[in-house]
């Protein structure tokens, strides 16, 4: 009897240990699924990749030269070539920061976005984000951030502030992974990107035209011998201890042979680049813009592309103010005391004395380029 009620005790003491085990197990499973869970809804949301210098995408000269020849070079080793060489591969590298903020006041521009749907009453649930319709595709140190950021004035355009780079380095990533990084847009509003490097790379009009055949793509150009420049100008006020424009713009200077296969003589041998494209695009889905004509006379320019992308004429003479100290037209609100919009402390650098001969023998190279260009477009940019 005595160990009857013994046992029976131990069980009666046993029990709430028991039951209190069975909690614990129950509250850790939760917590693990929940764990789990969270792991794999943040594995499926879109990841936006800001790449800044110095981060292993593919060189802008790598791109150029798969055009060419078609493969891809690899580095196996530690580099050990002259400083020649690893300058060129700095300037050739188009993996450095997109012009963002630094140049324009990207909050203001999505502020902008916002105040005009809260004024026309939109709700966010009639709004959706679509592929885009029209890419600004190229060139660097055309202009393309100024046409960007003068066309997200306009009521019927939303654009994607920083450059995806989805059809030149995230194409595997896939198109909806592309759709989300649009912005939302209400029925009959164009959506919009640019990113410079697509018109010298060879995959893209094909990619963009699997896409679409009816996207409409546009490009701004600007005098070849100054876009060069233009770009050495950009990669020294980062790296200055680069060697001279001289140096790398000539295979062998003595006999002014000029070395096309640097990305800042390469990106303005226009022709070459445009005949890939025509293979795939009628040059009627092509708008080419005028760097030049951009600075000098925006509102003009802007009558163009507004035609072009069959948009009423929103954005006009009222909208630009010409800084004189920069070089290059402000926005602002017409009939407004406001401060203008200029563009940023990257835009509109001094650019280093080029001697003259140097200068000449560049025109002499692009000369039948630009010829062969105008005819192709049908315009005259008057580079020569």
């Amino acid at each position: 009897m005595e160990y009857s009620l013994l046992c029976h005790s131990s069980y009666v003491s046993f029990q709430p240990v028991k039951n209190k085990l069975l909690v614990y197990c129950i509250m850790l499973s939760l917590w693990a699924y929940m764990l789990y869970c969270c792991i794999g809804y943040c594995s499926t949301m879109p990841s936006f990749m800001m790449e800044s210098t110095g981060k292993g995408t593919e060189p802008e000269a790598e791109l150029l030269m798969k055009t060419q020849a078609g493969h891809r070079g690899t580095v196996t080793e530690p580099d050990r070539r002259g400083p020649k060489a690893l300058s060129r591969d700095l300037l050739n590298n188009v993996n450095e920061a997109d012009s963002r903020a630094e140049d324009w006041d990207e909050s203001k521009g999505e502020q902008r976005t916002s105040e005009e749907s809260t004024a026309t009453g939109v709700v966010n649930g009639s709004e959706t984000k679509k592929l885009p319709q029209a890419i600004i595709i190229g060139v660097k140190k055309g202009g393309t951030r100024a046409l960007l950021e003068f066309l997200r004035v306009h009521p019927d355009i939303r654009a994607v502030g920083a450059e995806p780079h989805f059809f030149d380095r995230n194409y595997e990533k896939g198109l909806e992974w592309y759709r989300e990084l649009m912005p939302k847009t209400l029925e009959g509003q164009i959506t919009m990107e640019k990113t410079p490097s697509y018109f010298v790379t060879k995959e893209v009009p094909g990619r963009i035209h699997a896409m679409s055949k009816d996207t409409k793509l546009i490009v701004v150009v600007r005098d070849p011998v100054t876009r060069a420049v233009s770009d050495y100008t950009q990669t020294r006020s980062k790296k200055p201890d680069i060697p001279s424009f001289e140096s790398l713009a000539f295979k062998n200077a003595t006999a002014g042979l000029i070395d096309a296969t640097w990305s800042a003589v390469q990106i303005g041998m226009y022709a070459r680049h445009l005949e890939r494209w025509l293979l795939f695009f009628p040059v009627g889905h092509m708008l080419f813009v005028s760097g030049e004509q951009l600075i000098s006379d925006p509102a003009g320019e802007m009558a163009r592309v507004q035609e072009f992308l069959g948009l009423r004429r929103v954005v006009v003479e009222e909208h630009f103010h010409f800084n004189p100290a920069k070089g290059f037209p402000c926005l602002k609100k017409p009939a407004s005391n406001s401060k203008p919009h200029c563009l940023g402390k990257t835009k509109g650098r001094t650019h280093p004395n080029i001697h003259p001969d140097v200068i000449q023998r560049l025109r002499d190279f692009y000369r039948p380029f630009n010829k062969k260009f105008y005819h192709m477009t049908g315009q005259d940019f008057g580079w020569d």
